[in-house]
């Protein structure tokens, strides 16, 4: 129930405070498990990626945002769990498999933290290990000025992009490969930018 209340107020900041345009949304499956992987620009991002999905979605967040016990209940309502950062957190590996065995969706930011220049990082190998050992299929995903946000100009006109489902079909237990995989997310993130200027 939290979350549909709280995914209708998103709409309305997101759709009609912040004009946003959505592209891509026929691209979504609506059912079945799935990765929604996106750059990573803002604290906006997390409920902004999910506001126009017909699917709720499950996200990974760093493990501080849960030391607040009236927070950390309010994003487990939310579907938010938390990660360890710098570090191979094999728990957070553990939940975001049990979600999409559930076939459920999981939202990643395969670079691990906020772009601070607004341009598209490496990605980490997370996001490849987990499609790998669920073989579930990754939509490459493009958020468009969240860090614009209350700046220069109040607000600004956001977007959103959601690209073809990609799959891994490489050796699971080839490290290179799965690394590979992860930033080959995030150069299709790069192309849908490219195709949107």
């Amino acid at each position: 129930m939290f979350y549909k209340i709280f995914k209708i107020i998103c709409k309305f900041v997101f759709g009609i405070i912040f004009r946003t345009k959505v592209i891509g949304l026929e691209n979504i499956p609506q059912n079945g498990a799935l990765i929604i992987a996106a750059n990573h620009m803002s604290n906006w991002d997390p409920p902004f990626l999910g506001t126009f999905l017909n699917r709720e979605i499950c996200y990974m967040a760093k493990e501080e945002l849960f030391r607040n016990k009236i927070f950390a209940a309010a994003i487990k309502a939310l579907h938010v769990f938390p990660v360890k950062r710098g570090a191979a957190d094999k728990t957070a590996i553990k939940h975001a498999i049990k979600i999409l065995k559930e076939n459920q969706c999981l939202g990643i930011f395969p670079e691990g933290t906020r772009s601070k220049t607004g341009k598209i990082g490496k990605a980490e190998p997370g996001v490849g290990l987990i499609a790998a050992m669920t073989k579930s299929p990754v939509i490459p995903a493009l958020i468009v000025n969240t860090n614009k946000i209350f700046g220069e100009k109040l607000f600004p006109q956001l977007a959103v992009v959601y690209g073809k489902p990609i799959y891994f079909e490489g050796n699971i237990k080839d490290r290179e490969e799965i690394a590979e995989f992860s930033q080959s997310i995030m150069n299709e993130v790069e192309k849908l930018q490219k195709e949107l200027n």
